[in-house]
């Protein structure tokens, strides 16, 4: 791990001045709207994938320049390739798109990858000493748009398509010897709705406001392996406490419905954005439901640094976080059950005017018996909620 974050610090500091930034857009005098990109490489190595090389770049920019509105969001296009020595690879195309005012919100998620995952089974009591080691290809298609209906009201529509194949790279661990639906893999469609309040003041690095989110989806079996639903509720709120810090509050809930549901559409705990610390996957089932807090502190050491040829006066934020979550099926939901989370983090922000921030977390989890507590080191761009 050390050597890990050493490789993606050299590679953070050689990036810091690629940021290119068009000429300021400058709205009333007051308000500055810039086009910006970001290249971020990264490199990695974990037993399963060998080195894995990539890169995450982030263009910004606003849909409504030749008539611009002071309250219009930036909007982002997300790309991120990467390929392993294993001869794995993915990519990951990501678009968050804000029309002139908010008055229309579209997201799309376009990803394939040929990447092998470990498994470990279902339930909040998985051990490690069970793990399996498969190969996942995935094919996943996700669109969602959304319309202001007034106030800070919003209602539209979401549609995911994904296609998963999965095979066992050795007979070590929990997998060969387990009834799972769809073992080998399948595909399913989700038609859902969807309503959301959003009164935040920005979406990218909030200091204050609200945002809650609930989706309702259903696969039908004309479109999927088997019929399905999906329930997502989420939400969100930032409490200023000073002038440079926010005590940011979330809360997830997610649930999985029907008479067989296959062990990759479970939900799973532990990612980047929510409960930061535990491996995605290490605990799946039918539902998931997690709180997290984060204390994030502004800070501005009004030192100038040269790089190359670039001058800039970077800025950056400071957070600790902690949270608790735990899975859990139909008929065994136990507050007793719930699993830690805490850590800490730095922020960098490479475009001010839109809030857009390197991330960097480092988290902890839970400490199982005979196993060593589950961590988990992130590096990413923009905030994880």
């Amino acid at each position: 791990m050390q050597k890990r974050l050493t490789v993606i610090v050299i590679l953070l500091l050689s990036v810091m001045g690629a940021a290119a930034q068009d000429t300021p857009y400058v709205l009333k005098d007051t308000i500055i709207r810039r086009h910006s990109f970001f290249p971020l490489p990264v490199a990695g190595y974990s037993q399963e994938k060998g080195l894995e090389i990539g890169a995450a770049m982030l263009y910004s920019f606003y849909t409504d320049n030749k008539h611009p509105d002071p309250l219009t969001r930036n909007s982002t296009i997300n790309l991120i390739p990467s390929i392993t020595t294993k001869k794995q690879w993915k990519i990951d195309l990501k678009t968050d798109i804000w029309t002139h005012a908010n008055l229309w919100h579209f997201k799309s998620n376009l990803r394939y990858h040929d990447y092998p995952i470990y498994f470990y089974g279902i339930g909040d009591t998985t051990h490690k000493a069970d793990q399996s080691l498969l190969n996942n290809k995935r094919y996943k298609l996700q669109l969602e748009g959304e319309r202001r209906i007034g106030g800070h009201f919003y209602a539209g529509a979401s549609l995911l398509y994904q296609h998963d194949t999965y095979d066992s790279k050795d007979s070590k661990g929990i997998y060969p010897g387990l009834a799972l639906v769809d073992k080998s893999g399948g595909y399913y469609t989700f038609i859902g709705l969807t309503g959301i309040y959003d009164n935040r003041d920005n979406q990218n690095y909030t200091t204050h406001g609200s945002w809650a989110r609930l989706n309702v989806a259903y696969a039908p079996d004309i479109f999927s392996t088997r019929a399905l639903w999906k329930i997502e509720a989420q939400g969100k709120h930032f409490i200023p406490i000073s002038r440079k810090s926010t005590l940011a509050l979330n809360i997830n809930y997610s649930t999985v419905q029907g008479s067989q549901i296959p062990f990759y559409l479970l939900s799973e705990m532990g990612n980047d954005l929510l409960m930061r610390g535990y491996y995605a996957g290490r605990y799946r089932d039918q539902n998931y439901l997690a709180f997290q807090a984060e204390y994030r502190y502004f800070w501005d050491p009004k030192i100038p640094i040269n790089i190359w040829f670039v001058h800039m006066q970077p800025k950056f934020a400071l957070v600790a976080f902690g949270g608790t979550g735990s899975v859990f099926n139909n008929h065994n939901f136990d507050f007793g059950s719930f699993k830690p989370n805490y850590g800490i983090g730095g922020r960098w922000f490479y475009d001010e005017s839109a809030r857009l921030t390197i991330r960097m977390d480092y988290g902890w989890g839970e400490k199982r018996p005979g196993e060593p507590r589950q961590s988990g080191l992130y590096l990413s761009l923009a905030e994880a909620f």
